[in-house]
């Protein structure tokens, strides 16, 4: 039997008792989405396209159909960010479709599926989950979907960084209202504030980082206190407060995001 199979058994997942994750209600969580390119959004808006190729997409295989199906894509820290959403290139682009790092507390308690223990073992699959085929991984999501209403999004552990929380919202949570009115940190990538942030973040993680310009050469010395990679792989939490980076969000410039 493989270690995920690509049909999930429905009946033993009705069965099962959820292990369930809950996110008190102003944990912060963070994201990287994009402003520009071919599908611009906004820092709080569910995806309703899909399936795509990510991992835990829970829409069906219905090409142009509207299934009231949404997706958010978040993590427990911005590095986990970074490594899950700049995986392909291994290169963080500042600049490319206009990409922002926003961090929000979640408005009330999220209560999600668990995938860091033994309850992917208990379903009949594995932790093998997080690295898995996607269309497979997409076939469990909806399975999960299916089988526990009362959770609203998938908690799983970042196979990209060292097995850090992330998590996908589904629709469930926005129906729920767990996204606040404002964000508490939001800054454009090609911001020059976040620079010195970045430079950890891409050292910590492997990760080549796109500069633009000679004026923004980075040395080998570390950055401001607060954003510092403690050693050579590791990065240290990512104090933004200590940065004088928690702004409130910057409302002029947000209807620049369309779609």
């Amino acid at each position: 039997m493989p270690k995920v199979p690509r049909t999930p058994p429905l009946d033993r997942l009705d069965a099962l008792p959820p292990d369930v994750h809950v996110l008190p209600a102003g944990t912060i969580v963070w994201r990287i989405y994009f402003r520009g390119g071919r599908h611009p959004t906004r820092w709080n808006r569910f995806r309703r396209v899909g399936p795509t190729d990510a991992r835990f997409d829970h829409q069906l295989e219905l090409p142009g159909e509207d299934q009231g199906r949404a997706v958010l894509y978040a993590a427990a820290d911005p590095a986990t960010c970074f490594a899950e959403v700049f995986q392909r290139t291994r290169l963080v682009n500042r600049r490319h479709n206009e990409p922002w790092l926003v961090g929000f507390e979640n408005a009330v308690p999220a209560p999600l599926l668990n995938l860091t223990g033994a309850f992917t073992t208990r379903a009949g699959a594995s932790m093998a989950l997080m690295t898995a085929a996607r269309s497979v991984s997409r076939n469990w999501a909806r399975a999960f979907y299916q089988a526990y209403p009362a959770t609203v999004g998938l908690y799983y552990p970042s196979s990209m960084h060292a097995n850090r929380p992330a998590m996908v919202l589904t629709d469930r949570a926005e129906a729920a209202g767990v996204m606040p009115a404002h964000p508490r940190f939001h800054r454009a990538l090609g911001d020059p504030a976040l620079l010195s942030v970045l430079k950890n973040v891409a050292r910590g993680i492997g990760y080549a980082l796109q500069l633009n310009a000679a004026s923004e050469a980075v040395r080998d010395s570390p950055g401001p206190p607060g954003a510092l990679t403690t050693a050579p792989g590791r990065t240290a939490p990512l104090r933004l407060h200590r940065c004088g980076m928690m702004d409130p969000e910057p409302q002029a410039g947000d209807s620049a995001a369309h779609g």
